[in-house]
């Protein structure tokens, strides 16, 4: 049997995570579960949103499968109890898994968006502790704990990222492109506190696509499953190669990133694009001196599943086989589980034994430091290699001030929301 590291992996978080963290005046605001219409809701301040749709259907068959909100007794339990994810893992060969939440959105932006920023704040802590005290610790060996920060202030966020790294945490959802949040863009130093707090931490920036909030619709009327086919490669070519153009890895060169759910299919396009326009371009525009495909094989990883294109040999040779991660999706649609072996074996049959180990878990554990190395131990922060660039100056950043983007309600649905279950209702 493979061992197979998942790096892209969901929790449908249970009712109760925040009504037994929060105190209790924020019981009735915080996110509850209640029954209405015949079946049950998310509810947080003024917001009613289905507990889940699209996203939990590990365990059925296609022609089940519906967007419509449902109930968790129409799951299966491991959607939602850890001890039963684990049990489903460990009979699929999954040896590893990174956990993005569901409710919060993939990189906390449900409580971005919240009114009231102390139970804000409150939730996100909740989350984070339910996350390392009560799901991670029900499969210490299998699950890697994943944190979510306060993203309107940096500040209290890398506070919360370095409480969290002391406890044994080993990444942290990061929305890929927060301008779409109307925050500062990544070219600022508005989240350099976080950065800062990337280096000392080890932690890992892991950015699953879309986790913004944006995903490209062609059309009003184009069928979500163009989001679903299109969204990935679109979102991830403009992500990467806004980052490898842009200073925040050349002044944070010990900062991991992954990027998850987006593919890896293009990236060799985007590296050989990329180093050309550099070629072209880098003598008047501010590119500083390493090319973008040195970048890249530095500091970022990308993550394949369900594709056969990516993963062939030549495509391998282009990213770099230490820059290839395997990830299940569950319980997404997309998740290979219940056959994950067959899946793996599938795609990966043509490598050499120790090319196929480094794509399925080695580097996972590697660039996740998971299992935790004798030396950090389960709770220490992680040491990673130390990058330079050119003559090591950190190049400077744009002072940091508010954006401005096309993501009014004439732009589509949030097509996150739909996915993740959590597009209010009204």
């Amino acid at each position: 049997m493979l061992k197979l590291f998942s790096v892209d992996d969901h929790i449908v978080e249970p009712a109760d995570v925040w009504t037994k963290r929060l105190p209790q005046k924020f019981q009735e605001k915080g996110p509850h579960v209640i029954e209405a219409d015949g079946r049950q809701f998310w509810v947080y301040e003024d917001q009613r949103s289905a507990t889940m749709g699209l996203n939990a259907v590990a365990g059925k068959a296609p022609e089940d499968w519906g967007t419509d909100p449902v109930r968790f007794t129409d799951l299966i339990p491991g959607c939602y109890d850890a001890a039963a994810r684990a049990d489903d893992f460990r009979a699929d060969g999954i040896v590893g898994s990174v956990l993005f939440p569901s409710l919060p959105g993939f990189g906390g932006r449900v409580f971005f968006q919240m009114k009231d920023k102390e139970l804000a704040d409150l939730c996100v802590r909740a989350y984070n502790d339910f996350v390392m005290d009560e799901w991670c610790a029900a499969a210490p060996d299998i699950f890697v704990p994943t944190i979510i920060t306060q993203l309107w202030d940096p500040e209290l966020a890398a506070a919360e990222m370095r409480r969290c790294a002391d406890k044994g945490a080993r990444a942290v959802s990061f929305p890929e492109n927060p301008a779409y949040l109307k925050e500062p863009s990544l070219h600022t130093d508005h989240w350099d506190p976080m950065f800062h707090a990337f280096e000392e931490t080890g932690l890992v920036c892991s950015m699953h696509l879309g986790s913004s909030g944006h995903i490209p619709m062609p059309t009003p009327d184009s069928h979500f499953s163009v989001a679903i086919t299109a969204a990935p490669a679109v979102v991830g070519i403009e992500t990467i190669t806004d980052m490898l153009f842009g200073t925040l890895p050349r002044r944070f060169p010990d900062v991991q990133f992954v990027m998850t759910e987006g593919g890896v299919g293009y990236i060799p396009y985007v590296l050989e694009r990329a180093d050309f326009v550099w070629g072209k371009h880098r003598f008047w525009a501010p590119f500083g001196d390493v090319k973008p495909s040195e970048i890249f094989h530095r500091q970022f990883a990308v993550c394949a599943v369900n594709e056969a294109f990516g993963l062939s040999q030549e495509a391998i040779n282009l990213i770099g086989i230490d820059n290839i991660l395997w990830e299940s999706d569950y319980p997404h649609s997309e998740t290979t589980w219940p056959g994950s072996q067959t899946e793996a074996a599938k795609v990966l049959g043509h490598l050499t034994d120790e090319e196929r180990d480094k794509i399925t878990y080695k580097n996972a554990e590697r660039i996740f430091n998971f299992p935790g190395s004798a030396e950090a131990g389960v709770g220490g922060r992680v040491e990673r290699p130390k990058n330079v660039y050119g003559n090591g100056v950190r190049p400077e950043a744009i002072k940091a001030y508010k954006i401005d983007v096309s993501n009014d309600d004439d732009s589509g649905p949030d097509a996150t929301s739909i996915v993740a279950g959590t597009q209010a209702t009204r």
